[in-house]
């Protein structure tokens, strides 16, 4: 079945078709920090903004709000609120609505949360799922509605391989990252016995092929966690007793931090690299000054380039913009940008969404006909002083 006539059989089957809503354009308060706008740059007509049944759609977020891994959702959320908020100032007639769905990281409960959001027929998008586990689970669900979701965060390629019409993707995949960091680890570090972990999770199991196969002979050793372990010596004892000199992990930062301090414990001196989710401000407080030196990559921006979108950030939320702020921030826009065209449904709100052509904080915005964004990056971040700073783009 064609991309297009699922979306016409979903929104024919949910009953979807809401009350009209016309909006007039604006320019928010956050534009690109290169000079576009971050929004659509086809331009909406303008259109008077009209209050009653057409109003408050929902916008979901769908992403770990609470739990061991809560930060990374929690930067989604925020902001994914701050493109809301700003929208809802220049529409306080019209306003739109940010609904929340609190998966935890949990890939079990995915599955059920997505029937939640799919049952609100006033949701027409969603920002998320925030982790690749949880969005193989929940995807078939916002498929078989024709609910578009522009995931922020979920870096598994396969996310894009599965035929689903609704996916979207708003930076590069591990196909992107797994050959950075090999680069990075060869020709940086110089590493040349490397020891690679991951978490066994869809994301951390499914990176880590990726950059063992192109890392090729310099890997001496893997070992695969849990989420949630908190012993881990025999991988401290492998690590060591094959005298390793660098450890790669792929997972996240609750696991990340403990494995980091009991490797500095154990006497370890080797450079530790670890990917994007690890990159978050959590890291460093757990794992203390042990984590001094960690490299951390990921397709993501550094605030930096954003600073007026950084400076909105900490005035609304008293914290900098951290892994995927931006991202959230850019997805949500593209979602407004829909209402800002009168937009009411799921099934217009996906042929805005697979169409999108726009100037992001992030890269510029569009995707093609899996739902991959066109433009992607990639960095290198550092611990420095008990911050994550940046170190470099790696080309």
């Amino acid at each position: 079945m064609s991309r297009m006539a699922r979306v016409w059989r979903a929104g024919v089957i949910g009953g979807l078709v809401a009350a009209g809503l016309v909006v007039s354009t604006c320019d928010l308060v956050t534009t690109d920090d290169r000079g576009g706008a971050a929004g659509d740059d086809r331009g909406a007509a303008p259109g008077d903004a009209a209050g009653g049944e057409g109003c408050r759609k929902k916008i979901g977020v769908f992403a770990a709000l609470s739990g061991d891994y809560a930060n990374l959702g929690t930067n989604i959320r925020h902001g994914a609120q701050l493109a809301l908020d700003e929208y809802n100032a220049e529409h306080p007639d019209c306003e739109a609505v940010l609904e929340e769905f609190d998966s935890r990281g949990s890939e079990r409960r995915a599955p059920r949360l997505a029937e939640s959001v799919v049952a609100d027929s006033e949701v027409i998008g969603v920002v998320g799922p925030g982790f690749s586990g949880e969005s193989m689970a929940a995807l078939p669900t916002f498929d078989e509605a024709g609910l578009p979701v522009i995931t922020p965060s979920a870096t598994n390629p396969s996310l894009a391989e599965q035929g689903w019409d609704v996916f979207h993707r708003m930076l590069g995949n591990d196909a992107t990252q797994g050959p950075a960091v090999a680069q990075y680890v060869a020709d940086v570090l110089g590493g040349k016995k490397v020891f690679l972990m991951n978490d066994a999770t869809e994301y951390g199991a499914a990176l880590a092929t990726i950059i063992q196969q192109d890392l090729r002979g310099r890997v001496i050793g893997t070992d695969a966690v849990q989420q949630q372990q908190t012993d881990f010596s025999a991988a401290v004892t492998a690590v060591d007793s094959l005298g390793a000199d660098t450890l790669v992990y792929v997972g996240y930062y609750a696991e990340a931090a403990r494995l980091t301090k009991q490797m500095r414990r154990a006497g370890w001196k080797g450079d530790i690299v670890a990917t994007d989710g690890v990159k978050d401000p959590g890291y460093i407080e757990a794992g203390g000054a042990a984590t001094k030196g960690t490299i951390l990559t990921c397709p993501c921006i550094p605030p930096d380039e954003a600073p007026r979108f950084s400076r909105a950030y900490e005035k609304a939320f008293g914290v900098e913009p951290s892994t995927y702020s931006a991202e959230g921030y850019d997805a949500m826009r593209v979602f407004l940008a829909g209402l800002d065209e009168g937009i009411d449904n799921r099934e217009d709100m996906l042929r805005f969404v697979d169409d999108y052509t726009g100037s992001g904080l992030t890269n510029r915005v569009a995707f093609d006909d899996r739902g991959e964004p066109s433009d992607v990056a990639m960095w290198a971040y550092r611990v420095k002083k008990g911050r994550i700073v940046t170190d470099r783009e790696i080309e």
